[in-house]
């Protein structure tokens, strides 16, 4: 694993740096899940599916970071072969869900938007369960494919993983077999789970630009566009950070820079999706507090 080759110093530094960024994430996830089940004026779609995604990022960010701090403190830098698999599947799974809730929690922004008065009927409690649950099935099968044909491959030579988890890329490079189909198939995954995702995003948003230009008030405009400028900055946060590292040519993507990239979507977005809501939306930020006040108050009522 990654971090081995850098002074004890950097990495004693950058131990308690992902700590207070793990902390944080873990923290900040875990009250959007208490507060959107706990105050009643956020239990609408909206606050339904933040809540899953605060579930994915706490998943993806307990696959990646736990195992990133040990190397870092204990200067083990060695994975099992079970482990790593088993890191790999639940990267691909959280990873592809992500890709899906995104695509979802736009087409949600798109109903209440476009079309308010069918929003209710629409986004039931029935359907909104249902797209949670379509939004995290795809991620089951894409992980137990690429988890368990990657793994099956032969390996030799250098067992080195050159990077701090165990992702597709540096695992294939010690397989020793032709590896073109897999290579391929993963092709066609990206463009399935990853790609027409953020395709649907795209769609979902133009049409819910055309309608708030449509919008004849100032007011009206502001309005409807801060409802979707939290999950639209996730977004983009979120796939910018992937294409860097995916869709880069290979030319201009060492392992040394993939690495700085992928720090991004795998342990500092997790953190900064929280924030986000939380600072530009002021129902989460009122209900935070509402929930602050009623526990202070419940612990000052108690003998």
């Amino acid at each position: 694993m990654s971090f081995s080759s850098l002074p004890t110093e950097i990495q004693s530094l950058l131990f308690l740096t992902f700590l207070v960024i793990y902390l944080v994430t873990l923290l900040g996830n875990s009250l959007i899940i208490l507060v959107t089940l706990a105050d009643p004026m956020l239990h609408s779609p909206m606050y339904f599916f933040l809540r899953n995604l605060s579930f994915l990022e706490i998943g993806f960010n307990l696959v990646i970071v736990p195992k990133m701090l040990g190397t870092l403190i204990a200067q083990d830098t060695t994975i099992s072969f079970l482990g790593c698999a088993t890191q790999m599947y639940f990267f691909f799974f959280f990873g592809v869900s992500e890709c899906s809730l995104l695509a979802t929690m736009a087409y949600d922004r798109y109903v209440a938007i476009c079309s308010p008065l069918h929003y209710p009927v629409i986004m039931s409690p029935r359907a909104r369960a249902k797209l949670a649950v379509i939004s995290w099935f795809p991620g089951i099968p894409v992980a137990t494919v690429q988890t368990t044909w990657l793994f099956s491959f032969p390996f030799c030579g250098s067992n080195k993983v050159n990077h701090f988890f165990c992702d597709s890329p540096p695992v294939l490079r010690l397989v020793c077999a032709d590896t073109a189909l897999f290579e391929i198939y993963a092709i066609i995954g990206t463009i399935l789970f990853v790609m027409i995702p953020c395709l649907l995003i795209l769609c979902s948003y133009t049409c819910i630009a055309a309608a708030i230009l449509k919008i004849p008030s100032a007011k009206g405009k502001h309005k409807a566009f801060s409802t979707c400028s939290s999950h639209l900055l996730v977004v983009s946060l979120f796939y910018v950070s992937l294409s860097l590292i995916y869709f880069r040519p290979k030319s201009n993507n060492s392992p040394e820079s993939k690495k700085v990239l992928s720090l991004s979507y795998t342990v500092v977005t997790p953190m900064l999706n929280p924030i986000i809501y939380s600072l530009r939306n002021n129902e989460v930020k009122n209900a935070l507090s509402r929930t602050f006040h009623k526990a202070l108050g419940l612990r000052n009522c108690i003998p």
